[in-house]
């Protein structure tokens, strides 16, 4: 993990574990600039964790030469998240020649999961 390089690293975010075809983080801590004004976090702040997930997982899965980039990306917000501890889990479902589908989903501490997102990726060679 020491080696991954992501600008988001700076917002906190953090890779805990990488497999074939999964991912794990956690965001331990949210900076205040991740606060909507009602002290929740912001949904594009979310949206920004789940596609580390999204990405992390599907690298693990592409041969040399390939690259994939999002086609398609939907996410629910199944409640409101406050600053706390969150562990986040991606993996990719399907993998064809061109596309990828994959699932994501955030946890609070206290075990509920507060979002979930499915996405398709497209595969292509460099």
């Amino acid at each position: 993990m020491s080696e991954y390089t992501s600008p988001n690293l700076a917002l906190g975010m953090v890779p805990v574990e990488f497999g074939p075809g999964t991912s794990r983080w956690v965001w331990r801590a949210q900076p205040a600039v991740a606060l909507n004004p009602f002290g929740t976090l912001q949904g594009g702040y979310l949206t920004v964790f789940i596609d580390e997930l999204l990405a992390t997982a599907i690298a693990s899965v592409l041969e040399d030469g390939e690259w994939a980039v999002t086609a398609e990306f939907k996410i629910n917000f199944l409640r409101a998240v406050t600053p706390a501890s969150l562990e986040g889990s991606g993996r990719v479902l399907r993998r064809s020649r061109t596309l990828a589908f994959l699932e994501a989903q955030v946890g609070t501490e206290d075990g509920q999961i507060a979002v979930t997102a499915s996405s398709t990726w497209a595969v292509m060679k460099r």
